[in-house]
């Protein structure tokens, strides 16, 4: 079998922007024809820069880039007119419908209009649209976004596909769904380069480039990376606290990387490291590596454990209270019902988890919860104040961070930061005293006066996190917190949510990342505006395990879920 054909060379590609360090610098590799090679890193990487001159929107500051043998200074347009490209952004018109978005696309790839109807219906199949070719493309799910920009981008089959993180803000069955599609396209030869935050996603590709502050770290099959910390990747059970657990036992001489795997901890060791001192009653055994683990290990570990942020604040009073309530909620939009009587109750001091695929009614729950939304009927109540009642009471003891970035995107970080002071009554010694915390904890002096809307996903993210610890509230709502954050920035997150859940905060939190449903006590997996499962992480696994699967991950809970319930409800229909 001869080898696939390189349709990318990349020999010494920099990038420059006026007077800022390289945006690339030095960067070689290939993208090969049937393969799937995964572009990562973490934010800033330089990854959406390098794919935008594979495209040709831009020219290398140096080196050379040959994209399906055109070189991309002389010949940008025939390499655009052969590949296709998904910006990492919804590219498409909300206003208009998928047909009416489809049939833009192919006038702007020139598709001949005799073809169109049979490229249409293979296209609409193919990613499952064909019931929504009326439906706006604003009122889509972000999983049914992603395909119409996958099916638009496939118009004119390309002989390259180049993909800006197509699974941002996508629930794993919508993932698993374009994954399979892009599987399907390498089959007829095609080279796809996705870049991608999801390192499982990684770990699947055929061929990963690493990328971090421009330059290239790896570039290779995933496994080749993942074998350098073989041994070196532990799983600790049998421990009672493990959010206290894992703030000391990252700071151990030796642990580069732990996370919360459920009930267990999960560590990463340094080379020739000693095993840290565990907990009286804990055990400890060696378990498989993840690409996950490699990478972080190449970055040069996590952030800690210590959190600032959390050291600053007095502790919540040690009791059962229910912080948050939902009783029987329920709204509907018309004659659609986006949630139907959910019920549920947080104590002080836990992390509880609302998973469900788009469009399955989780954000309509999320805001009904933090005053938002009002129910059609049912009630919400936060810190024991009803929200339908007080709902402005209510939204000062607690701290939102919206799915989309919600902050002024024309102010700087210290305007926003002083905005928001305000808004929650700060004012005088103690306005400067927050402030001047979030921007020294966050690193935000070096781009403070730089307008939000110019700022890196992860500081955008930062940005939001601070407004919503502005005022040191008792609940934190979290929807979809670190959506398209590499994995550094999304364990800087947790290090400080689960070191302020130990001083008393109470959180609900959405996420599509299911390590991170791995840090709630308990979650609420929301499906077609019900509640189907109730449990903690290990609950859930433990509920689908099964002599095929006898040890699923949260993702394979999430799926097999999703799908016993789909199994009832056509039983019920039957």
């Amino acid at each position: 079998m001869s080898e696939p054909a390189d349709l990318v060379v990349l020999e010494g590609v920099t990038k420059v922007f006026g007077d800022a360090p390289p945006a690339l610098k030095d960067v070689s590799g290939t993208v090969r024809g049937g393969e799937i090679t995964g572009l990562v890193g973490p934010d800033g990487a330089g990854k959406t820069t390098l794919i935008r001159l594979m495209t040709g929107l831009m020219e290398p500051t140096g080196g050379t880039l040959t994209v399906l043998g055109h070189d991309t200074r002389t010949d940008a347009a025939a390499i655009q007119s052969a590949i296709g490209y998904m910006p990492q952004r919804f590219g498409l018109y909300e206003d208009l419908t998928v047909g009416e978005n489809m049939t833009l696309y192919a006038d702007l790839r020139g598709l001949p209009q005799a073809e169109r109807e049979a490229v249409f219906d293979e296209l609409l199949t193919f990613t499952d649209l064909k019931r929504f070719t009326a439906r706006r493309a604003g009122h889509l799910s972000g999983g049914m976004k992603q395909k119409l920009g996958l099916a638009c981008a496939l118009l004119r089959k390309p002989r390259l596909l180049l993909l800006d993180e197509p699974g941002v803000g996508v629930d794993p069955i919508s993932r698993r769904d374009l994954w399979a599609m892009v599987e399907d396209l390498t089959r007829e030869g095609i080279g796809v380069l996705w870049a991608t935050a999801y390192l499982e996603e990684a770990e699947a590709c055929d061929r990963v480039l690493l990328l971090n502050e421009g330059e290239a770290l790896f570039a290779g099959p995933p496994a080749e990376m993942t074998g350098r910390v073989q041994g070196r990747v532990y799983r600790v059970e049998g421990i009672g606290a493990r959010r206290t657990a894992l703030a000391h036992l990252v700071d151990e001489a030796g642990v580069r990387d732990g996370v919360i795997q459920g009930e267990a901890i999960r560590l990463l060791l340094a080379e020739g490291a000693e095993r840290p001192p565990l907990p009286d009653g804990a055990r400890i055994e060696a378990t498989r590596p993840r690409f996950e683990d490699a990478f972080v290990d190449r970055l040069g570990g996590g952030p800690g454990g210590h959190s600032a942020i959390a050291a600053a604040q007095d502790a919540f009073p040690d009791d059962d209270a229910a912080m948050i309530e939902a009783d029987g909620l329920t709204k509907r939009f018309g004659d659609f019902t986006a949630a139907a009587d959910i019920s549920f109750k947080v104590p002080r001091g836990e992390i509880f988890g609302l998973l469900g695929p788009n469009g399955a009614g989780k954000s309509t729950t999320f805001k009904m919860l933090c005053g938002l939304l009002r129910p059609t009927s049912g009630t919400g109540r936060v810190a024991g104040i009803d929200l339908s009642r007080q709902a402005a009471q209510a939204r000062g003891r607690l701290g939102y961070m919206a799915q989309k970035f919600s902050l002024y995107g024309d102010l700087s970080i210290q305007q926003n930061l002083d905005f928001f002071a305000g808004v929650y009554g700060l004012s005088g010694r103690r306005k400067r005293t927050r402030t001047g915390l979030m921007r020294e904890i966050f690193d935000f002096d070096r781009h403070a006066g730089q307008p939000a809307k110019e700022l890196p996903l992860g500081l955008k993210q930062r940005l939001a996190l601070a407004a919503a610890l502005m005022h040191e509230p008792e609940v934190l709502f979290l929807d979809e917190p670190t959506s398209g954050v590499d994995p550094i920035t999304r364990r800087e997150f947790w290090m400080h949510i689960n070191a302020l859940v130990e001083k008393g905060v109470t959180v609900l939190v959405t996420t599509h990342f299911m390590d991170e449903a791995e840090y709630c006590d308990r979650i609420s997996l929301i499906y077609r505006g019900r509640s189907i499962a109730l449990g903690s992480p290990d609950e859930l696994k433990r509920r689908v395990a099964s002599p095929d699967q006898p040890d699923p991950t949260m993702e394979d809970a999430f799926v097999a879920l999703v799908k016993e319930a789909d199994a009832e409800r056509e039983e019920e229909a039957a």
